[in-house]
């Protein structure tokens, strides 16, 4: 991408970009086009797909659980096409790493809301904390105790109690208890991780003195 074309990039999405300054929007572009290996060819969408995404995921961020790196994907992939271009790979790390508690909750409902229709459900709940649960060989049958799990938790967050979480449910037991974020699975970065990945990618602002 030659500097001109790189220049505009970085002003448009640091325009539309609430959490990064220039210089971070630059440094993340360069490391997207690092990261998918190359230029953009004529006509071709260039991105990060499933795989390459989720392989950041597992190696930057220490994310483990399947199930819950698939929906991450899919929170970056706005437009569903199957792999995240640049303006996902900003939009989506400025939420990822920065966002306000408000972003985050937005977020995290999302990808814990499998099927999408605005509710988490005794089902999804089941499936993702058996995800992300390690077994115990000892249990008789580990499921009855992630029904208890389900139970519990659907006991402190389900506010008007009909048996599934809507976002404002979630939103209130987050906002009382911010642990609550993350319920059913890790979907956003651990701190050591988050600080790691940015002291890494945002270094050497001597660089860029002549832009």
């Amino acid at each position: 991408m030659n500097r001109k074309k790189l220049q505009k990039l970085t002003d448009t999405l640091t325009k539309n970009c609430k959490h990064f300054n220039k210089f971070e929007v630059n440094c993340l572009i360069k490391l997207f086009y690092d990261l998918v290996g190359g230029v953009e060819r004529q006509g071709l969408v260039i991105g990060l797909d499933r795989n390459a995404f989720r392989n950041i995921l597992h190696v930057t961020f220490g994310m483990t659980d399947d199930m819950i790196m698939d929906r991450v994907f899919r929170g970056f992939d706005k437009d569903n096409d199957g792999c995240v271009n640049v303006l996902e790979w900003i939009h989506g790390l400025s939420l990822f790493l920065r966002g306000s508690l408000e972003e985050k909750m937005k977020y995290c409902f999302e990808v814990f809301d499998l099927n999408g229709d605005g509710f988490i459900s005794k089902e999804e709940m089941f499936h993702m904390l058996k995800n992300s649960l390690l077994k115990q060989p000892s249990e008789e049958d580990p499921d009855e105790g992630i029904k208890d799990l389900v139970e519990i938790t659907l006991k402190k967050m389900d506010h008007d109690h009909d048996g599934k979480l809507s976002f404002a449910d979630y939103e209130l037991a987050v906002r009382e208890e911010t642990l609550l974020l993350e319920a059913f699975g890790p979907c956003l970065p651990d701190p050591k991780s988050q600080m790691e990945f940015e002291a890494q990618v945002f270094k050497d602002p001597n660089e860029f003195n002549d832009m």
